[in-house]
């Protein structure tokens, strides 16, 4: 803190704070906003257990039986399945086969009919589970946070990879302008003439490859033309302004300029960007599990419960519909209130 002499009196003078420590006044007074912040900590909190494998690890584990009903309903009319152990049969009762083919489990089925005792009876199955089962009898309790893991995995991934390529294509095009920024437009255009999700469908339709890393490539690489946008725009009007004609005067480099003193004065916009294409793109991971162009088959998504609810849903199954629905409705409306409060905390009008 330093001091201001005014009438022959040291007055101090209080240093003004920066532009993050009044958004996060401004954000802390937002109730909802601090909520919807805890609720995504929440999930960020569950995607990181579940990929340490602290918790959920087991989620493939036929806990219970066959469309196990959640506990609250009851065992309804879903039975344990009995097991009946194998009998013995007596040796003279064995008929003497005359067939040269052999019989690889020969010897096995022999053990088993001398010690019947020997073969472990399977494990007992559950006739409810805390939210159901699906159709193995795996918990969908344990499968809603795995898939918590791949979509939020996913969605955030794919944010990151877009912001930066966004960040990138927009600052040098906004910078450089004429031929630099005749280049970026001319791509930019390329990928705003499909729509979206016809183009994310298409290229996922075309590559033929499952998997959560494909999945994050399709959407980060098709998602940065808002960004663009935005951080072209941003940086055509700072370019003009008295600070950047000053950081020239002394000889900052374009470079520097460009990312040291351009940058964090539109990181706020950036920010807020990052956050909406969270939730655009673990919508549109869902989207492509649900068709089966997403994830593979031995990985959990939101997605991939939805599709597997499906057919459920005709036998009368709602349980992994609506734990799955319930999920994902909760993420993406916490994300969205958080990103409008973020918005609201960092622009600069309402300083």
């Amino acid at each position: 803190m330093s001091e201001l002499v005014i009438a022959g009196r040291n007055v101090p003078r209080a240093r003004s704070p920066g532009l993050w420590v009044l958004a996060w006044r401004r954000f802390g007074r937002d109730r909802v906003g601090v909520v919807s912040l805890a609720v995504v900590v929440f999930f960020c909190a569950l995607m990181t257990a579940s990929g340490l494998n602290l918790i959920a690890a087991d989620w493939a584990q036929e806990a219970g039986v066959n469309y196990a009903p959640p506990t609250f309903m009851g065992p309804d009319a879903v039975e344990a399945e009995a097991v009946t152990p194998p009998v013995a049969q007596p040796a003279g009762g064995e008929r003497a086969e005359s067939s040269d083919i052999v019989d690889p489990l020969a010897d096995v089925l022999a053990e088993i009919r001398r010690d019947p005792a020997a073969v472990a009876p399977p494990a007992p199955k559950a006739a409810t589970l805390p939210f159901g089962g699906d159709k193995w009898g795996r918990d969908v309790l344990k499968k809603v946070i795995k898939g918590t893991q791949t979509s939020m995995f996913v969605g955030i991934a794919a944010a990151l990879l877009a912001t930066l390529l966004g960040t990138v294509f927009g600052a040098l095009a906004g910078y450089y302008g004429r031929a630099v920024d005749d280049f970026f437009n001319w791509f930019y255009s390329i990928f705003t003439s499909v729509p979206y999700l016809l183009l994310i469908l298409a290229i996922a339709a075309v590559l033929n490859q499952k998997g959560t890393l494909t999945v994050v490539l399709i959407l980060g690489l098709t998602g940065w033309p808002g960004i663009f946008r935005l951080v072209r725009a941003e940086y055509l009007k700072h370019k003009a302004r008295e600070y950047i004609q000053a950081a020239d005067a002394i000889g900052a480099s374009h470079r520097r300029r460009m990312f040291v003193h351009i940058l964090p004065n539109v990181s706020h916009v950036i920010l807020v960007q990052l956050s909406l294409h969270v939730v655009l793109f673990i919508k549109s991971e869902v989207i492509l599990s649900f068709l089966g162009f997403g994830v593979g088959v031995d990985t959990v998504s939101w997605g991939s419960m939805l599709n597997e609810a499906q057919s459920e849903l005709i036998l009368g199954k709602w349980w992994q519909l609506v734990a799955a629905t319930a999920a994902m409705a909760a993420l993406v409306t916490a994300f969205s209130l958080f990103t409008d409060a973020l918005r609201d905390a960092l622009d600069p009008r309402l300083k």
